[in-house]
């Protein structure tokens, strides 16, 4: 059934019988049997046939979409049963988050391709709660997120902490000071990540532990422009500590740590929830767990 879909899927992508045996390395005669005997299966006419072209009837259309189905299944249950006794290799659809995506996932992935260098990685970066829906829709295998994710359909394994800290100018007035209380910055301008970024839930949660409500605030959509902004005397933030450490070595901004109040977070892996899982997935996953970049890289 399998290799009477294939034949099937094809004739239909190629509009052609002649076309889609040249493709297959089928004759056109081998081809008619084979759509023939598919639609003596089902019991209807899949194909209208004329002289320049072969469309899809109604019924046609609803067995295609069949088969495209049948035929990606098939191929990822072929490449699971390979997974059994080789190691891990093909694609790996991965996203994550701006901090941990931007950096560390590039150390993390160059060390997991060395172990593992059949796989091909496909990296996607946006906001965490678009990481863990698209996990959720089957459109990544594997995500990368950060803060309190609450999507139906994922498992979400805590694997690494992030600690965020705020980040001032060399020139501010608490520069010196490395650690303050939040009461202290009450009245400063902030720059704050988009609404829905896990960076940004976790600060709104610091302001409403400590009553505070800035009166000056600024959204931004990437870290980058954060730092420039906050380098260029524009306000100040709350970022990762892993965002800021090239900056910080450079002189460029300054960490201030909260009194009494360590703002930790957790980087977490979201995979779909599902009782089978490719093994370049569960082997990934596991990577992370174990991954700690050497204290030489510049991140």
């Amino acid at each position: 059934m399998i290799r009477s879909l294939l034949v099937y899927r094809t004739v239909v992508e190629q509009g052609s019988f002649t076309r889609a045996g040249e493709k297959l390395f089928l004759t056109q005669s081998s081809v008619s049997r084979i759509i023939e005997a598919l639609e003596e299966e089902y019991g209807v006419r899949l194909l209208d046939r004329t002289t320049k072209s072969v469309r899809p009837t109604a019924a046609g259309k609803i067995v295609y979409h069949y088969a495209v189905s049948a035929l990606t299944r098939d191929s990822e249950t072929r490449q699971q049963l390979r997974e059994l006794r080789d190691e891990p290799a093909g694609l790996l659809s991965i996203g994550a988050g701006f901090t941990y995506g931007e950096y560390i996932l590039p150390h993390a992935i160059a060390a997991f391709i060395r172990r593992y260098p059949l796989v091909q990685p496909k990296i996607t970066i946006m906001n965490s709660g678009r990481i863990a829906r698209r996990v959720s829709e089957g459109i990544l295998q594997l995500g990368i997120v950060e803060g309190d994710i609450t999507v139906d359909g994922i498992i979400r394994m805590p694997f690494a902490e992030d600690e965020l800290v705020v980040v001032v100018p060399p020139q501010h007035r608490l520069a010196q000071t490395p650690e303050i209380g939040l009461a202290d910055l009450a009245n400063e301008p902030w720059i704050l990540r988009e609404s829905g970024s896990a960076i940004r839930q976790i600060v709104d949660r610091v302001f409403s532990d400590h009553h505070i409500a800035p009166n000056r605030l600024m959204e931004f959509g990437s870290s980058q422009i954060i730092k420039a902004s906050v380098i260029a005397g524009l306000g100040i933030a709350m970022m990762s500590e892993w965002s800021i450490r090239s900056e910080v070595r450079q002189g460029l901004l300054v960490p201030l740590r909260l009194r009494n109040y360590p703002v930790i977070s957790n980087f977490c892996c979201v995979i779909a929830a599902s009782e089978f899982q490719p093994k370049v997935v569960t082997v990934f996953r596991d990577f992370l767990t174990e991954f700690r970049i050497p204290e030489s890289s510049h991140v």
